[in-house]
């Protein structure tokens, strides 16, 4: 590893000893900071290439003159450097790379081939079950479209084992036909149940012609038969498959795993767009929005960046189409074909733009896809702005409210109260910024004094911390959730928080809520349309859903709760040996020490230890 960090950093005596092997850089700031990873072939000519021309592009120019050193990691191949590269770049989020929204986590359709019944179902996670896993797909919609899809033509079962292995009768998925009924003895053969998991399976794998194919000798052979009732449910059977088919651009037999990557630009924003198939079957889209740092960017570099990033956890398909030329292709198909070995795949990744027709139509719907999902973001962020500004001239506040959080209560007749504290930035929900407070030593049912907690832990770290505050606070209630919320903040001292209660209107309709600041005791009326309006019921219901959410689970947790785990000492087993040698709780509560004995493993001490934790010591 070689590394320069001077305040007047000499570029030339870095490039004179700088090697010609590939490996990864890492360009630093003033502070140290890592503002840049990009990978080479050739170090020397790669970082020079920073230093000895002109650049057109203002983000290279803004960066290189933000440049006080450079630390190089040399490594074997270029294949070895893209991957250092991209590890790098998740690790460290450089300002001037362009990052991706990181979905390791994509949904499969899970097939438990592994059951004497198998069934299907969506699956997200680690791989750990026994059974074949088809995907992945690229969101929620697209399995479950496909699972849907899959049940009007083959009706194996979609449900869980635990309710298959209790049922004593078929359930409404028999009745519609959509399941075949293995779980009640009589209604389906194992024979003929195989027989549709087996055509699942072909069809997940992309062999839907091998299976029309199939069924139509079945239809023939019913009908030769004169079994004319049996040769009509192939025949639906075909029809809703060819029915399929015909929605994809992709239908020939044996085609091989395509990703089409496009992308579109506009106004410095740039979605890249994905579009997935299988075995000749179009699974789904999904497109990305990512960080690009506001500045110009390259299309090259932006696919290069979502093609390294997207699979470097992902399976690896054998043909990848991309909207533009990229300079790296050799190396990320060599990485590529890397992974997809590793993933027991076999042939080797191509990179190319499209030539066939057939290429161009796929390619062209991505770009599509692509140029429509950026319209429908830069609409999206033009409206969120606009109603970020008008709540800001309603409430007459100094800046915008890019920065909003609000505080809600949910409890059960006072018991397992939760406080919520939602975090909106731009007009947006940040999921990631959202608090729950569990609230003790409070009456039970009293909301101003949760809130009062609740703003009180919050803010008073905030302040001990130096974080950001919010650009204005929303309570949900009324005036005197209002007041609750200024004796906080003057106790404090940040009486110069901008602040906003939400009152239920009448009949507590919505559209009807009350605003009420500090400085506006009379309360702001707005109308039911009013966008300032739209915003603040958008985070004020966020709020609640989440203080719901939180309190639920809270409350299963609470009932779950054995006062056995209580006990110091007892470890799980040792409860699990005293429920089941009395029976209950209260059985275990009421024995003697003689009694408690007698269970296998507890001595004389952890038996006295359980009785004076419910009786008390003398």
């Amino acid at each position: 590893m070689t590394k320069q960090v001077d305040t007047q950093f000499d570029i030339d005596a870095f490039l004179k000893n700088l090697t010609e092997r590939p490996g990864v850089y890492m360009m630093k700031d003033a502070e140290d900071q890592i503002i840049y990873v990009g990978k080479a072939k050739n170090l020397k000519r790669r970082v020079s290439s920073y230093f000895k021309k002109r650049h057109d592009a203002i983000k290279t120019e803004a960066m290189v003159a933000q440049i006080a050193s450079i630390e190089v990691t040399v490594t074997d191949t270029e294949s070895e450097a893209l991957i250092l590269e991209n590890t790098l770049i998740k690790r460290h989020k450089p300002r001037y790379n362009i990052l991706f929204r990181d979905d390791k986590s994509y949904p499969y359709i899970f097939v438990s081939t592994g059951k004497k019944f198998p069934s299907l179902s969506y699956h997200r996670g680690a791989k750990r079950r026994v059974g074949r896993y088809f995907g992945p797909f690229p969101n929620a919609s697209a399995v479950h479209q496909t699972l849907h899809a899959i049940q009007k033509i083959f009706p194996v079962r979609q449900c869980a084992e635990s309710v298959f292995n209790h049922r004593s009768r078929p359930c409404l998925q028999y009745q519609i036909k959509r399941c075949s009924g293995p779980c009640v003895e009589g209604l389906v053969t194992k024979e003929e149940y195989d027989e549709d998991v087996a055509n699942t399976i072909a069809f997940l794998e992309g062999k839907s012609f091998e299976v029309i194919e199939n069924l139509g000798h079945k239809m023939q052979a019913a009908s030769d038969a004169f079994e004319f009732e049996v040769a009509a449910v192939y025949r639906d059977k075909i029809s809703a498959l060819r029915a399929i088919q015909s929605q994809h651009l992709i239908n020939q037999p044996g085609s091989k795993d395509t990703d089409v990557v496009a992308m579109a630009e506009e106004a410095n924003q740039v979605c890249v767009s994905i579009m997935m198939y299988r075995g000749g079957n179009l699974w789904g889209s999904q497109n990305y929005f990512p960080k690009t740092g506001g500045q110009d960017v390259n299309a090259d570099e932006v696919i290069t960046a979502f093609i390294s990033q997207h699979y470097s956890d992902l399976p690896v398909p054998q043909l990848l189409l991309v909207s533009e030329a990229l300079e790296d292709k050799t190396a990320l198909e060599s990485w590529m074909s890397q992974r997809r070995q590793e993933g027991k795949a076999s042939g080797k990744v191509k990179i190319r733009q499209a030539k066939s027709q057939t290429e161009k139509g796929l390619m062209k719907l991505a770009m599509t896809n692509a140029t429509s999902g950026l319209k429908q973001q830069l609409t999206q962020k033009a409206s969120q702005a606009e109603r970020v500004k008008a709540l800001q001239e309603v409430l007459a506040l100094p800046v915008p409210p890019n920065h909003m959080e609000c505080f809600d209560i949910s409890h059960t007749q006072g018991n397992q109260t939760v406080a919520s504290c939602v975090v909106f930035s731009e007009g947006v929900p940040n999921s990631s910024a959202y608090r729950k407070f569990n609230i003790e030593g409070i009456q039970p049912g009293d909301d101003y004094a949760a809130m009062h907690q609740a703003l009180t832990r919050r803010y008073s770290r905030v302040k001990k911390e130096g974080l950001p505050m919010a650009d204005l606070i929303v309570i949900d209630g009324g005036k005197g959730q209002l007041n609750k919320a200024i004796e906080v903040f003057k106790a404090l001292e940040l009486d110069n928080v901008p602040l906003v209660s939400v009152a239920k209107g009448e009949g507590r309709k919505a559209g009807l809520e009350i605003l009420y600041t500090p400085f506006n005791e009379e309360g702001i009326d707005l109308e039911a349309d009013d966008i300032a309006l739209h915003l603040i019921n958008y985070i004020r219901d966020e709020a609640h859903r989440f203080a719901i959410t939180s309190h639920r689970s809270r409350r299963q947790k609470a009932q779950t709760h054995s006062r056995l785990e209580d006990i110091p000492g007892v470890g799980a087993k040792t409860r699990h040996k005293l429920l089941t040698h009395f029976g209950g709780l209260g059985e275990v509560k009421n024995a003697a020490v003689a009694e408690l004995q007698k269970v296998p493993g507890i001595s004389q001490k952890i038996a006295q230890t359980i009785y004076d934790f419910f009786h008390g010591e003398i």
